[in-house]
Parts: C-alpha cells; sequence; structure tokens
C-alpha cells in the first residue's frame, strides 16, 4: 500500500537528511517505545461498525418509554453546572454527568468531563475517579440566551446538536452517533466484508479530528490528527506484522497549527520492521 506518494517522501528525506542522523549498524539498537505517540491514539485494528442503524431505531424506541428522573440511555446521572463573567457575558452550562465506568473509544479525540475541582468542562486528560464523563442532555447559554445544545453519551458528543445566535435563531444543525460526525468518509476494502481502509471525520464539511489508516487485515497503518482541514502535529506510519505487534515504521511532523505560513513537513524519525531505530532528525 502507497502510504504517501513515493516523490513526497524521497523530496522529505532528501531535504531533511543533512539535518538528521542515521543510526550505525553497530551502535546499540534502539527498540520502538510509546514515548513519541499518545497510546490513546493508538487502536490496534479497525472498529468493526461505527454508525450502528439498528442501535438508533433502538434508541427512538426508548425515547418512547417512561424513563427515570435524571436517566439517560439507561444511565443515572446527576446535574451539574458551570458559570463565569467575561467581558461583560454571562456564560452558563447546564449539563448531566455520571461516574460509571465507560472503556474509551480509542478513535476519538475529544472527550467531554467535567473537573470538579476547577468546575470546568474539559476535553482533554480524562482519568477515571477524578472527573465525571458528561452523559445526556446539554445546554450553553450566554446572557441567559440557549447558544448550544444538544446530548451526550459517555463523554461523546450523540445525536443532534444545534446552535443559535444571540437572537435564539438557528445557526447550525450537527448529526453525531457516539462522537462521529455523521459527515465522516469511510472507505473500505471489501464492500462485502465491510473492512476499513481509511476513516476520516468531518466536521462542517472539513477534516477534524483523529484520521487512521489500515492495513486490509485491519492493523492500524497510519495515525494522524486533522484540524480545519489541515494535518497537524505528528503523523505515523506502522510496519504490517499480521498484528502480532504494533511498530512504528516513520514519523512525520506537520504545522502544529493549520494554516501555518512557511513550514515543511518532514520525517522525523524511521524505524525497521524489527522496532530498531535508524534515523532520527537532529533537535
Amino acid at each position: 500500500m502507497k502510504l504517501l506518494p513515493l516523490f513526497l517522501l524521497f523530496f522529505l528525506a532528501g531535504s531533511n537528511f543533512l539535518q538528521g542522523q542515521t543510526v550505525p549498524k553497530d551502535q546499540k539498537a534502539t527498540e520502538d517505545s510509546t514515548d513519541l505517540v499518545s497510546s490513546f491514539l493508538l487502536p490496534t485494528v479497525a472498529p468493526l461498525l461505527l454508525f450502528d442503524e439498528e442501535k438508533v431505531k433502538e434508541e427512538k424506541k426508548e425515547k418512547k418509554k417512561k424513563t427515570r428522573k435524571n436517566t439517560f440511555f439507561g444511565i443515572k446521572t446527576q446535574k451539574g453546572s458551570t458559570r463565569r463573567s467575561l467581558r461583560g457575558q454571562e456564560y452558563l452550562e447546564l449539563f448531566y454527568y455520571t461516574g460509571a465506568s465507560w472503556k474509551s473509544n480509542p478513535y476519538l479525540r475529544d472527550r467531554y468531563w467535567y473537573d470538579p475541582k476547577e468546575r470546568t468542562i474539559r476535553t482533554q486528560g480524562f482519568v477515571e475517579g477524578q472527573g465525571y464523563l458528561l452523559h445526556g442532555p446539554y445546554q450553553r447559554l450566554v446572557n441567559q440566551v440557549v447558544v448550544e445544545r444538544g446530548m451526550f453519551y459517555y463523554g461523546s458528543k450523540h445525536q443532534t446538536w444545534l446552535t443559535f445566535d444571540g437572537e435564539n435563531v438557528l445557526q447550525d444543525k450537527a448529526h453525531f452517533d457516539e462522537g462521529w460526525a455523521r459527515e465522516s468518509r469511510i472507505t473500505y476494502f471489501n464492500s462485502a466484508s465491510r473492512a476499513i481502509e481509511k476513516l476520516t471525520p468531518i466536521q462542517y464539511g472539513l477534516a477534524e479530528g483523529n484520521f487512521y489508516h489500515f492495513y486490509e487485515n485491519q492493523q492500524v497503518a497510519v495515525t494522524g490528527e486533522y484540524r480545519f482541514g489541515e494535518k497537524v502535529g505528528l503523523w505515523t506510519e506502522y510496519w504490517n506484522t499480521d498484528n502480532t505487534k504494533t511498530i512504528r515504521k516513520r514519523e512525520i511532523q506537520y504545522q502544529e497549527k493549520p494554516y501555518t505560513k512557511n513550514f515543511r513537513p518532514y520525517i522525523r524519525a524511521e524505524w525497521d520492521k524489527e522496532g530498531k531505530l535508524i534515523y532520527r532528525k537532529n533537535p
């Protein structure tokens, strides 16, 4: 599989060769480690199914049933709120949260949780026992006017989300399925087996979130992040080991922020099939 055009790889390698260093063969090899790649961004294989139509039908049936107070998707929750003032504006968030355990989705970038110590909502750094996942209805108000409304499912945006202007006029409507925007693009190797080739999160028409490319055996091949349609941060390629283990092949550094001028992507490091470091760019 060609993960990047050959001319781009030659260009990247050539333009950075003098700045980097090749690891001598007689030097003790460095085993592949996890200090450069966050483990939560690295699921081992592709998901079996993202948008489950049967699940959507079941949720509609559940809506018709009489539910207990503060219970959403069968989970008992607590009501919470945050309030702050900034530049003459009053911001209020109303939400529900749960302490129930839930295996996080490794494919998602954002996971919304309530930090009771700081009394704020965060999207990164969730640690079970130190915070609570948002679960249930959510509203954000500015000067007592609702500007955003939606539903959370174990910290992920779910179902329909609406945004309004200061006059409470609808500005946008988006649909999610446990954190995935329904616009997200999924390509398959085989339509019959539904083996995923590429998984690109799309929001408002632009790539936004964690990107995944898989080998045909469904082992992860490439991971990276998009922001506003631009590649950002560290993109990593992996060797195909037939799902026996995960070994990095190459790391390519992209701009840290989208639309950064005069930035050229470069190869940061390379490993052989045994996980031994063979090249690293000088700091």
